[in-house]
């Protein structure tokens, strides 16, 4: 959500104050779990939960950098408000990791409330990105090295990261920005990629050696929100509506939209709906109910915008990957070959 001009000031004298104690104490950056390193070196900050996750295989075990995740798992990238502790940990940070596509429309009064003056890769260089409506976006993007966009995405389908492929060239990215950004490192954090997006392409191969065994009029998804278009466009899946007809999880059906999505799942055979591991199931449960179908809800339940805790199904990019697919994959009757070793918790 947007911060008002009262709250951006409060949080940058808070902000202020946060700095000052940190630079006198010597505690760990904030989230402390989500770190890597001794944090005297590179700091690094990355706001998605998605982008922490491969912003950290990129660093992998470089000494002196740091990573700091913002948005917390099961935490909704849309309504996230940084706290004045985030925004004095930005504001020490050498670089900020964007998933960009206008994901983080809090980014612009955070950076000034911050004060932050570093590096920003957006990990969105390199992506087609998808319009409202699925369809690819043909603007031409001039885009600099460390991936900051020429033109203006925001309008457009944030979720790139649903389709394993997109999530390849954003590590690539990534690993760019932070090369730019530590000679000295630079050759660490290029071959910590090189062997992470290997991982992501046995990943990518896996879903759609499964997806394939499933005939096409078959592959039907309904899912939370519209975070799926991405997914459903790389592995030939048909996503016949969404529960929340928006890119914002945030947002609420009217009841013409649920009765419309209710309709359309009885006429096209869907035989699940999906909620998501970050979102209440509570209109999952209430559509799937007058459709008549299964509902994927719970530990069932997909995790789209947000990765879960340690311990979850769905705490690493990879493994909610796997889980989502396999859950879909029970969904339309079928279980999924063994995962990889090299992708297996």
């Amino acid at each position: 959500m947007p911060i008002t001009k009262p709250r951006l000031a409060a949080l940058a004298a808070a902000s202020a104050a946060a700095v000052l104690i940190l630079a006198g104490c010597s505690a760990a950056p904030a989230d402390a779990g989500q770190a890597n390193g001794s944090g005297d070196g590179l700091s690094v900050v990355a706001t998605t939960t998605q982008v922490a996750d491969f912003t950290r295989n990129v660093v992998g075990d470089t000494p002196g950098t740091s990573v700091t995740q913002l948005i917390q798992p099961n935490q909704s990238a849309h309504s996230y408000d940084p706290s004045a502790a985030d925004l004095a940990v930005l504001a020490e940070a050498d670089v900020l990791v964007i998933n960009g596509v206008g994901l983080e429309s809090w980014l612009d009064d955070a950076i000034e409330a911050s004060g932050f003056d570093g590096a920003t890769v957006d990990a969105d260089h390199g992506v087609v990105i998808q319009d409202a409506d699925g369809h690819e976006d043909e603007t031409e993007s001039s885009e600099t090295e460390t991936g900051e966009a020429g033109h203006d995405h925001s309008s457009g389908n944030p979720h790139i990261w649903t389709d394993v492929q997109n999530a390849q060239a954003m590590v690539t990215t990534i690993a760019d920005g932070l090369a730019s950004a530590s000679d000295a490192h630079a050759d660490a954090f290029r071959a910590s990629a090189d062997a992470y997006t290997g991982k992501l392409a046995e990943l990518d191969a896996w879903i759609r050696a499964n997806v394939d065994t499933v005939p096409a009029p078959s592959r039907l998804l309904v899912a939370n929100h519209d975070a799926l278009g991405y997914f459903t466009a790389a592995y030939g899946i048909t996503y016949v509506g969404s529960i929340i007809p928006s890119f914002d999880d945030n947002a609420e059906p009217s009841a013409a939209q649920i009765d419309e999505l209710v309709s359309a799942i009885k006429k096209a055979g869907v035989t699940a709906v999906f909620s998501e591991a970050s979102v209440s199931p509570k209109t999952a449960r209430t559509i799937a109910g007058e459709a008549g179908v299964e509902v994927f809800s719970g530990e069932d339940a997909l995790y789209v915008d947000s990765l879960g805790p340690d311990g979850s199904p769905g705490e690493t990019y990879i493994s909610s990957q796997v889980h989502n697919v396999t859950a879909i994959l029970r969904s339309w009757g079928v279980s999924p070959s063994p995962v990889p070793a090299g992708l297996e918790p």
